[in-house]
């Protein structure tokens, strides 16, 4: 059996990480928008290179550069305003800030699913159907956050806490089956240590003489001739 490692560790602190910030964000609309800013960016700023050498056209490139910069200035300006919330100097959950956010949001998911669908559509680009699928439903999420009035950071932090809590069960989860199967190595390699050591005494026991001669009665004992 393969050693185990200690990955298993790792995923339980993230998964408490995960929901201890899932719970923070419910609770805390300035949290939710620097999560969000920090997503947008790790997202947008992570798949430059890959994207970039992997298209075909320089007009894909070119498209898909000016989204990502785009998207990277609005996912900065979200992590500016949540930074500024938390050390007081804006109320981010009322006013232009929570505009700001909505259709920040809006420009974010809507230039994803145009750029995407024109390159499909209008560049020949081949693709899979569940990234086609998925990138229309962003057309409606979209429309979604403009029309329904209630979408706001806390609405958002709500949205977070769920995915949150999903993944770290998920984590915890995968964690524990890791967890048991670096339990079972131990069960392995522990009786292997024992019969070793056994082998070991039986051994000794070997070595060592039952009965050891009486060398005092046999010195006593007189001589007959």
């Amino acid at each position: 059996m393969e050693k185990p490692g200690y990955g298993w560790l790792l995923k339980w602190i993230l998964a408490a990480i995960l929901l201890a910030v899932g719970i923070t964000m419910f609770f805390t609309s300035e949290l939710v928008f620097v999560v969000t800013g920090a997503i947008i960016i790790i997202f947008s700023v992570f798949r430059t290179v890959s994207l970039i050498k992997t298209l075909n056209t320089e007009k894909q490139r070119t498209l898909n550069l000016i989204e990502i910069v785009l998207s990277t200035l609005v996912g900065v300006a979200i992590l500016i305003i949540g930074i500024n919330g938390l050390n007081g100097n804006l109320e981010v959950e009322t006013g232009i800030w929570s505009w700001v956010y909505k259709w920040a949001l809006v420009f974010f998911f809507g230039a994803r699913a145009i750029i995407y669908l024109y390159s499909v559509v209008f560049l020949e680009e081949k693709t899979e159907q569940i990234k086609f699928w998925t990138h229309l439903l962003l057309l409606p999420v979209a429309t979604l956050i403009v029309t329904y009035d209630q979408f706001d950071a806390e609405f958002v932090g709500l949205l977070l806490l769920i995915i949150s809590i999903i993944g770290g069960a998920y984590l915890i989860y995968d964690g524990t089956k890791g967890y048991g199967k670096y339990r079972k190595y131990q069960q392995l390699i522990n009786p292997k240590q024992k019969a070793k050591e056994v082998e070991k005494d039986q051994e000794i026991e070997k070595d060592i003489p039952l009965e050891l001669p009486n060398t005092d009665e046999e010195e006593d004992r007189p001589y007959i001739s």
